[in-house]
C-alpha cells in the first residue's frame, strides 16, 4: 500500500495536471473566460511574468502540494521502515498463511541481535518451516485475522512451548509498532516543550514535563488534591 500509494503520487505528478485540466468546471459554471495555458502568467496587481499559465499551475502549485505529500509519505515510511513492514506481513496468518515467508521472518530475527544468536537463527529456520506445515493444516488457524491472534492461540493451546523462537519473533513485531510510535511521541513533544527559550532545560524536568504531555491520559486521572496532600507531606 505504501509503495503504490507513492508510486501512484509520483505518476500524478508527471501526468495529472493534463488530466485533471479538461474536468475543471469552475470556468464555466462561474462564466469566467477560460486560461490559455501557453499564454504568461498574470500575478499579483496584473503584472506579466515571464513564465507560462501551464508552468505556475502545474509546477508552482500541484507539483508543488504533491512534492510536500510525497515528502511527507518518504519521512513516515523511509526504506528500513518499509522493510519492516514486509518482514513482519510475512509472520501474517490471514488467507491460512497466504504471505507466510520464511526468508523475510529470518531477516526479522536477524535485526535483533540481543534475542537471537547464531544458533538460535539457526533453530528458528527449523521451527518457522514446521510451524508453517503445521498451521496450514490445523483448522483452528485457518481464519485468524493478525498477528495478535495469533499470538493469543498459540498460547491457548501450548504452542509457544513447542515454537518458543516463532513465539518470542511474535511478540517482538507486536511490540516494534507500540515502541517505535512512542518514541515518535516523544520527539514530537520535545519539540514542542525545548524551544529555544528552554535550550537550556535539565534532563530531569525534561522527563518529568513529556511524561505529563506524552502520557495524557493518565495524567488527567491524578486529582489534584492528591498531588496538593503528596506536596504537604514533603514540606512537613
Amino acid at each position: 500500500m505504501v509503495r503504490g500509494t507513492i508510486e501512484a503520487l509520483q505518476s500524478f505528478r508527471n501526468t495529472g495536471f493534463a488530466s485533471i485540466l479538461p474536468k475543471v468546471s469552475f470556468f464555466q459554471t462561474h462564466k469566467i473566460d477560460t486560461l490559455d495555458m501557453e499564454e504568461l502568467y498574470i500575478g499579483a496587481r496584473n503584472c506579466k511574468t515571464t513564465k507560462t499559465n501551464r508552468f505556475h499551475f502545474e509546477v508552482e502549485i500541484i507539483n508543488t502540494v504533491v512534492d510536500m505529500k510525497l515528502i511527507e509519505y518518504w519521512d513516515l515510511f523511509s526504506e528500513t521502515s518499509t522493510q519492516l513492514l514486509e518482514y513482519m506481513s510475512a509472520l501474517s496468518p490471514c488467507d491460512s498463511f497466504a504471505q507466510f515467508d520464511k526468508s523475510k521472518s529470518l531477516k526479522l530475527g536477524n535485526l535483533y541481535k540481543y534475542d537471537f544468536d547464531d544458533s538460535d537463527m539457526i533453530n528458528l529456520e527449523g521451527q518457522l518451516e514446521i510451524f508453517y506445515h503445521f498451521c496450514i493444516k490445523d483448522e483452528r488457524f485457518t481464519h485468524l485475522k493478525g498477528i495478535p491472534d495469533l499470538s493469543r492461540l498459540m498460547v491457548s493451546i501450548g504452542k509457544h512451548r513447542s515454537y518458543p523462537l516463532v513465539y518470542k519473533l511474535l511478540k517482538l513485531a507486536l511490540i516494534l509498532l507500540v515502541a517505535t510510535a512512542s518514541v515518535e511521541r516523544c520527539f514530537s513533544k520535545m519539540k514542542l516543550l525545548k524551544t529555544d527559550l528552554r535550550k537550556k532545560i535539565g534532563d530531569d524536568l525534561m522527563n518529568d514535563a513529556l511524561l505529563c504531555n506524552v502520557e495524557i491520559e493518565a495524567h488527567a486521572k491524578v486529582e489534584n488534591e492528591k498531588v496538593m496532600e503528596w506536596f504537604q507531606k514533603m514540606s512537613a
